[in-house]
């Protein structure tokens, strides 16, 4: 039957700028859909995701009507998403009436009213604690009848090959009446993978460039001569050009021609470039509290800051190793595991903000492996 020939597909909620979908397209699913109500954070989906459809939408807002309108009658193989979390971070001011708040048990919602035969949902850490997780179980509460629920547990991106320590709750649920039996365990990293350093991360990537249109430009900058020296297998893959179907055809050009985008500099003075450059690796800068890196170490988690409607405050950006100077949109891109020809924002707060709110692609691929061989292996054995 050529239905059983089809890929399997994902929906992706809370999308930002696209590494839980693109974690899933590298897994092997299609994204068909991508809802986030924030277009500035969107924006570049539709560049690096050309087949699927972005929505700029209110997940809570949406019913289960809509859902023909915007993805058609097909029903989506998994639904993905890491509902704003800004409630529940231990970063800055918790509230437990923020609003926002809410949109995990529209996720939930969602679920039950397409019915995928999976679903993985992120988030903080802090959801666990005491005064959030009944949040989390009366979400939960609305799918367990149908999924057989794994977690919520913990994952750190580092363990599945990202340069940063980010430390994530998951919760997966699978049908058992689609697919074969999953655990935890299954979705345990790989042995294979080691660590990445930020030396293996960043040490390829070119320096900082003025910004020659004032805020409108991506950076564009050739790849330095890396003559004598070996890339790591990191940057050997970060350097590689998309499979088909991903990636804009303007970043598709400019990589083939040896550049890459997100290296606008930031400009600081003199006294705090000595300052940074004066601070030890490893350790905060005194004033700004910002993290110098260390090359033989990780980041710490990359944090997204604020959009405008909650005072646009930048969150505090690493340190590079060696220059007394923020890491740029690329290098923060490399640590947190996107692949060279994802293009961002031609604004580096907007960027930042897209990385910081993002869930590693590494992560993401690594979690939905599992998901994309038990459901194939099904189709395959309803086809033989």
């Amino acid at each position: 039957m050529d239905s059983f020939k089809e890929t399997p597909t994902i929906v992706d909620l809370f999308s930002g700028c696209g590494g839980f979908s693109l974690g899933a397209e590298l897994a092997g699913f299609r994204s068909v859909a991508a809802i986030d109500i924030d277009s500035t954070l969107q924006s570049s989906f539709g560049k690096n995701f050309p087949k699927a459809k972005p929505i700029q939408g209110n997940v809570a807002e949406i019913r289960k009507s809509d859902w023909v309108q915007l993805i058609g009658n097909k029903r989506p193989s998994g639904i993905i998403g890491g509902p704003p979390c800004q409630g529940f971070s231990r970063m800055g001011k918790r509230d437990k009436q923020d609003p926002r708040n809410d949109l995990i048990h529209h996720y939930y919602r969602h679920v039950k009213e397409l019915s995928p035969k999976f679903f993985v949902m992120e988030n903080v850490q802090g959801l666990l604690d005491n005064e959030n997780v009944e949040t989390l179980m009366s979400g939960i509460d609305q799918v367990s009848k149908k999924y057989n629920i794994l977690g919520p547990f913990i994952v750190n991106a580092a363990d599945f090959g990202a340069a940063t320590n980010r430390y994530r709750v998951v919760v997966i649920g699978y049908d058992p009446e689609e697919m074969e039996e999953l655990t935890i365990e299954t979705f345990s990293p790989s042995e294979l993978i080691t660590p990445t350093t930020i030396k293996e991360a960043i040490s390829d990537l070119p320096s900082p460039i003025v910004d020659p249109k004032n805020g409108m430009d991506y950076g564009w900058t050739p790849y330095p001569s890396f003559a004598g020296r070996k890339l790591s297998s990191y940057a050997k893959k970060m350097r590689k050009l998309p499979s088909s179907g991903l990636g804009w055809s303007e970043s598709i050009r400019k990589l083939k021609d040896g550049y890459l985008s997100g290296l606008i500099e930031t400009k600081h003075t003199e006294i705090v470039a000595a300052r940074f450059a004066s601070t030890e690796s490893g350790k905060a800068d005194p004033v700004s509290k910002s993290y110098k890196l260390r090359w033989d170490g990780l980041s710490p988690t990359l944090r997204a800051g604020t959009g405008s409607d909650k005072g646009s405050f930048q969150a505090v950006r690493p340190i590079h190793p060696s220059d007394g100077r923020v890491i740029t949109v690329r290098e923060a891109a490399r640590i947190q595991g996107f692949p060279d020809w994802f293009v961002f924002h031609p604004t580096k707060w907007h960027s930042f903000r897209m990385i910081g709110n993002s869930v590693s692609p590494l992560m993401s691929e690594g979690l939905l492996k599992p998901i994309f061989k038990n459901i194939t292996q099904q189709k395959n054995e309803y086809a033989a």
